[in-house]
């Protein structure tokens, strides 16, 4: 896993398919995508997620905290903005006020990353306000209890980067472990605070209810659509029976995919 990160060519074309063989059909319900729709990425990465977009004609602008993935985005789409149809910013979602920006969005898209966010209440509170009237917002992650929801995938030690389950431990003995298979300070503590951030989908649910948004579809995968171009696994929805079962359904929900929309 460590490798297909720090392979970031490989990587942005994983974003990119992903982006146009699952997500965009998830949404085509709802929204469709077309020339001329401001689209929004927060943590946009490579930028491999909104080049599935942009080939559409859509306008599109990615937040992104990692100055060195902003500068590889310029590169990867350097056509792309060129031409006008994305562009970049190396900034806190936080940090930005949206009265600042020429325009709202018809769709707002986080894939793997309302897990590393804190506060995430707050954070809902604040993202409406980048929405048009009646824009949606994409969220795709892992549940935190699944085999590798707390993203240990990350860690050095291969080791304890293929064992499942074990960031559930309590954090002092999971600190412990990591220090016990030498994990340096970096990883360390970004796989605690992955451990503060994450979230269970029936946590995300009442968040989303609690701010007044509501859940247009939502679909839980065993076999996450991304697994395909990663691993080479077929995309496997959770049996029913299973999602329907409170808790324990988060362990075995390796990514669930929502569309919402603010509560008119």
């Amino acid at each position: 896993m460590g490798k297909l990160f720090s392979d970031k060519p490989k990587y942005f074309d994983i974003q990119y398919l992903n982006s146009k063989t699952s997500i965009i059909p998830f949404l085509k319900d709802f929204f469709i995508p077309k020339e001329g729709s401001h689209i929004m990425e927060i943590g946009s990465s490579e930028g491999g997620v909104l080049k599935a977009f942009t080939e559409l004609g859509c306008i599109c602008k990615g937040i992104e905290l990692a100055a060195y993935r902003v500068d590889l985005a310029n590169g990867f789409m350097k056509n792309e903005v060129n031409l006008g149809l994305v562009n970049f910013i190396n900034e806190d979602i936080y940090n930005i006020d949206p009265d600042t920006l020429p325009n709202r969005f018809d769709l707002i898209i986080l894939k793997d990353v309302i897990e590393h966010i804190h506060d995430q209440e707050k954070f809902m509170n604040k993202i409406e306000h980048f929405l048009n009237k009646d824009g949606m917002i994409f969220f795709g992650f892992p549940a935190w209890r699944m085999p590798y929801g707390g993203h240990q995938q990350c860690a050095k030690s291969k080791i304890l980067a293929n064992l499942p389950y074990y960031h559930l431990l309590p954090r002092s003995l999971y600190k412990a472990v990591l220090k016990l298979f030498r994990e340096n300070n970096d990883v360390i503590e970004g796989l605690l605070e992955i451990k503060d951030t994450g979230i269970s989908t029936k946590r995300f649910e009442k968040i989303c209810r609690k701010n007044n948004f509501e859940i247009l579809k939502h679909v839980k995968y065993l076999i996450a659509p991304i697994y395909e171009y990663k691993f080479g696994y077929k995309t496997k929805l959770l049996p029913n029976w299973i999602g329907k079962i409170p808790y324990i359904n988060d362990f075995f929900t390796f990514q669930s995919y929502y569309v919402i929309k603010k509560s008119i």
